[in-house]
């Protein structure tokens, strides 16, 4: 596997191309009383032109009180089928930004506000990334699989992807 850090525009737009192909993450919020992190799937309502990631949640959940007393998260991405990953942390920021919600609003986001857009409950969820890991298979699954064969058969190293920190500043 190769190496390929990635810096500014580039490296907001891998992030971008991979958040928006995974589309669903597993959204890390720290509790203060355990050792462990609070973890829930999450999908993504925009990645923006500057790498922040977007959401919309319920004041009323774990993750929005989680956060309210520590705003660190991770955020953590895999697309197993394609052999795709992508690892961020960063810092999360609620609004209640009537016009995010109103952008985001969708069917999908109304099965989760009964009371539809004006549920006092949504809230808007800024991720801003610190710092970025991604995996990337170069090829489909196959392919990669067949190089990894090949690769344990005759000892000859195969690049079968790249790996690197996606620096975002």
């Amino acid at each position: 596997m190769s190496t390929e850090h990635l810096q500014r525009q580039e490296a907001i737009e891998k992030l971008r191309e991979l958040v928006d192909k995974i589309d669903i993450g597993m959204l890390c919020t720290f509790i203060p009383e355990s050792d462990y992190p609070h973890a829930i799937p999450m999908s993504r309502q925009e990645v923006d032109e500057h790498g922040n990631i977007w959401f919309l949640l319920s004041s009323e959940s774990d993750t929005h009180q989680n956060l309210q007393r520590n705003t660190k998260l991770s955020l953590l991405y895999a697309d197993v089928s394609n052999y795709n990953f992508l690892s961020i942390n960063g810092t999360g920021e609620i609004s209640q930004d009537s016009a995010r919600i109103e952008k985001y609003w969708s069917n999908i986001v109304a099965a989760w506000f009964e009371q539809g857009r004006e549920d006092p409950h949504i809230r808007v969820l800024k991720v801003t990334p610190k710092d970025a890991h991604y995996w990337d298979n170069k090829s489909n699954k196959l392919v990669t699989f067949l190089k990894v064969a090949v690769s344990a058969v005759s000892g000859k190293q195969m690049d079968i992807g790249r790996e690197g920190d996606l620096d975002l500043d």
